[in-house]
């Protein structure tokens, strides 16, 4: 330990400092444990105790904090985790940026923003390019902000259809045997889709559109054959794409078109001869021209701080797992002959 010392911060809005502090302080109880320091109000001024370092980065943390409180920006846990992380890695500059740009506003009214500073990368990529391929673990927000930038690319009258897609892989692409008419049959492969657009439109809207044939859920297999002119096209659960079905979807793209590509590295459930569409699409478009593709990390996970921790785990266990060799042709020569 060094030494220890004390630092205060004077807070102008009494309102700001309630929302700081959250439900039963939760939020300093956080930056205390975090970040090894102890945190008292006084009316409206913090003291902050502790190692001068930690002291530093508490202070810096409360600073960012104050300053999203004052801009009415919701102080929850996800956002303090995520801040005490910008502050350690020395980037809590970036928050001045954050939660400026509103992608979409739901059907309930509420504002959609980026969470991150990878969702806000990812966000940037998807206004600036005609083919943005957005890569990372669930609960990143990969599809969701992907569906709030369709709609509002639709709203604004900058594209005039809607088209989402997943490849229904659980089911093989071969959907006769479940029971029920088509539209029964994909349903539940394209319900985290619904669930977005039902979110952003209301479901009236959405059925409205749904009918005019403005908005499309479909799987990727009704792609074939079609060029989508003046669309929003989003392939969601990419990485369960062959390398043909990819190349397929990919040239699809039509004039006055954009295409957001989204998945899941790790979750593929393709069979093992199988190469990933969304891994070698990856590999063969990194650099090109209006391509972008983004890597969003365990860091952008905006669901509950459980999942990060879960999505650092399976990669710390996958980084040590040995390699599984595979029998040698000795081996089965020496079992065929055995068994003939």
């Amino acid at each position: 330990m060094g030494n220890q010392i004390e630092r205060m911060i004077n807070v102008e809005r009494v309102d700001d400092l309630i929302s700081v502090f959250g439900s039963f302080d939760e939020n300093i109880r956080r930056i205390e444990e975090a970040l090894n320091v102890r945190i008292i109000n006084r009316g409206t001024d913090l003291k902050i105790t502790g190692d001068e370092e930690r002291v530093d980065k508490a202070a810096k943390t409360l600073e960012s904090l104050l300053s999203l409180a004052s801009r009415g920006e919701t102080i929850d846990e996800q956002r303090v985790r995520y801040l005490i992380t910008l502050v350690n890695e020395g980037n809590e500059q970036l928050v001045s940026q954050w939660g400026k740009d509103v992608v979409c506003i739901t059907a309930k009214g509420k504002p959609i923003k980026a969470k991150t500073v990878g969702q806000q990368t990812y966000m940037k990529a998807i206004l600036k390019n005609t083919v943005t391929i957005g890569v990372g673990p669930a609960g990143t927000g990969k599809t969701y902000l992907a569906v709030a930038a369709a709609v509002a690319a639709f709203r604004e009258r900058t594209v005039n259809r809607i088209i989402l897609t997943r490849p229904a892989v659980e089911a093989g692409e071969r959907l006769g045997f479940l029971p029920g008419d088509l539209q029964n049959k994909v349903d539940p492969y394209l319900r985290p889709l619904y669930d977005a657009l039902y979110d952003m439109l209301g479901a009236e809207t959405f059925q409205k559109y749904q009918e005019r044939g403005s908005i499309e859920v479909a799987p990727l297999a009704y792609m074939r054959g079609r060029t989508l002119d003046d669309s929003f096209i989003i392939l969601d659960e990419a990485q369960n794409t062959t390398r043909e079905q990819m190349k397929m979807f990919l040239t699809r793209l039509g004039f006055g078109s954009k295409i957001v590509i989204t998945g899941d590295v790790t979750q593929i459930d393709l069979p093992d001869d199988k190469v990933s569409g969304l891994k070698d699409a990856i590999r063969v478009l990194g650099g090109v021209k209006d391509i972008a593709i983004c890597r969003l990390t365990s860091a952008d996970v905006v669901r509950h701080a459980l999942v990060q921790e879960i999505i650092n785990a399976y990669e710390r266990a996958d980084s040590k797992k040995p390699e599984i060799k595979k029998p040698s042709q000795e081996f089965h020569g020496r079992y065929q002959r055995k068994t003939k």
